[in-house]
This record gives C-alpha cells, sequence and structure tokens, in this order.
C-alpha cells in the first residue's frame, strides 16, 4: 500500500523541520546568528492514467488524468538573512552591522571567512580579533598606551594615545558583501565560508552605497523570533501526528483487506 511509504517520507520531513526549529530555539541569544528554515518539495508522481489522450482509439480526449503523488522530500534548510535586534554591550570594541555585509575574518590556515558576529576584543599583541582569538581583516592593531577608542559608521577606527586630544586613525574596517547570502556555509563559531552558490564577496567600506554601517558598543542579536519558532514547532507536531495517524489507518485497512481473504 503506497500510504505507507508516502507517510513515511512526511514523517520523516517532519522529523527534518522540528531538529531545524530546535537549532533556532537553541541559537536564540547567540550573538548574529540567521534562523534557517527548512524547505519542502513533492516527490516524482506515479501516472495511473494520462491526461490529454483519447480514451480509445479515436474517441474523446481525456481532461484530467490519475497521478498519485509518492510523498515529500526536504529540498533545502534555508538561512534567512534579516537583520537581528541591536544588544548593547558598552564595550568599545564591539560592533554591529547595519544593513547588508560581514565582517572578514582570517582563519588558522590562512583562508578568509565571514560572520556577524562583532563581539570583538585585543590579542597579546593589541590586534584586533574575535572571541576565539581569530584576526580581524584588515589587521587593526591598538597601541598599548590607547585610552580610548572611537570606531565611526564608516568602519574607521582612531585612538587616543595618552592624553594626546587629536585621535589617531589605526585603520579602516571593510565588510564583504554577497549576491546569494544563503549560499554561505555556515561552520558554526558564528562563521561562514564562502561557497560556488554564494559567489564571490563583494568587498567595500562601510556605508557604502549597499553596504551596511558600524555601530559601535553594539551586537547583533539573533534574528530568532520565539512566537513564530512556537507556532512552527506546534505545526510541525501536528503535521508528524497526522502521518502517523495515516500509517496506522493504512495498516489497519490492510489487515482488514487481510482477513476477508482468509
Amino acid at each position: 500500500m503506497r500510504a505507507l511509504a508516502i507517510a513515511a517520507t512526511g514523517m520523516n520531513a517532519q522529523q527534518t523541520n522540528l531538529e531545524v526549529i530546535a537549532n533556532n530555539i537553541a541559537n536564540i541569544n547567540t550573538t548574529g546568528y540567521k534562523r534557517a528554515k527548512a524547505e519542502f518539495s513533492d516527490l516524482i508522481y506515479q501516472t495511473d492514467r494520462a491526461a490529454g489522450v483519447p480514451n480509445r482509439a479515436n474517441q474523446a480526449v481525456v481532461p484530467e488524468g490519475v497521478n498519485i503523488g509518492l510523498g515529500v522530500k526536504t529540498a533545502a534548510v534555508r538561512n534567512l538573512h534579516t537583520q537581528g535586534d541591536l544588544v548593547s554591550t558598552g564595550n568599545s570594541f564591539d560592533m554591529a552591522i547595519i544593513g547588508r555585509g560581514f565582517f572578514q575574518i582570517e582563519s588558522t590556515d590562512g583562508s578568509t571567512l565571514y560572520t556577524r558576529d562583532g563581539a570583538f576584543n585585543k590579542n597579546a599583541d593589541g590586534e584586533l580579533v574575535t572571541i576565539d582569538g581569530y584576526r580581524v581583516i584588515p589587521n587593526i592593531t591598538v597601541p598599548t598606551d590607547a585610552t580610548e577608542i572611537s570606531i565611526n559608521r564608516s568602519g574607521q577606527v582612531f585612538a587616543r594615545i595618552g592624553k594626546e586630544s587629536e585621535l589617531q586613525e589605526l585603520g579602516q574596517l571593510q565588510v564583504a558583501n554577497f549576491v546569494n547570502e544563503a549560499g554561505l556555509k555556515e561552520l558554526g563559531d558564528n562563521l561562514f565560508q564562502q561557497t560556488p552558490a554564494s559567489g564571490d564577496p563583494i568587498v567595500g567600506a562601510p556605508d557604502d552605497p549597499a553596504f551596511g554601517y558600524i555601530q559601535q558598543g553594539y551586537l547583533e542579536g539573533s534574528n530568532v523570533d520565539p512566537v513564530k519558532e512556537i507556532t512552527e514547532l506546534i505545526s510541525a507536531q501536528r503535521a508528524y501526528e497526522m502521518n502517523s495517524k495515516v500509517i496506522t489507518t493504512a495498516d489497519e485497512m490492510a489487515a482488514t483487506v487481510s482477513k476477508n481473504m482468509r
């Protein structure tokens, strides 16, 4: 009975949906996290009677056919790169991007990774790094005698050295855009990696046209909506239960047929 296999694909799909929702809820307080959404598509159809062909030789054309779908499959798990709420930290090295763009991070193998998590600090050499110690690109080094750090919305980093009245410019931050942000690969640790699907990075200064701007002293929170996730969770649960009920019903029907054939 096809209903058993069809309902099984539905249960598998809702299991995947539940896992995606669970990960969203688990990262509800993760800085720069982008919620994911499972996308589904129907499986191939089995044609028992084709539409648009004569029902008999030289007879009327059949207006509608008989096509039985064979279930559902997971087509993609998309990251939705919408803006998260800003959280004030008071830390002068914390930065949030308002609008499009990613901070560029140098990994241990020298490759460039990307993040929306602007929770930065200094390492032992005064270089601007992530909370995991990866250096920010381009490299910004803060002098040991700096008493104040100022970062404007265009990404220019300034420092007050000692008691000097004038601020000294330390460097210019850059951000990267992608044609298809959803095509980036998630690596964990709030990091993304370029893929053929995302396209090559388009690098520019913050606040340039098509680029977001920098807000010092803030971090971008997760864009997960708790109410929406709970609603999605209930919907996935109900869909799973309905597919389970289909399996139970199909099994009972098959048992009835088997009993009557004895």
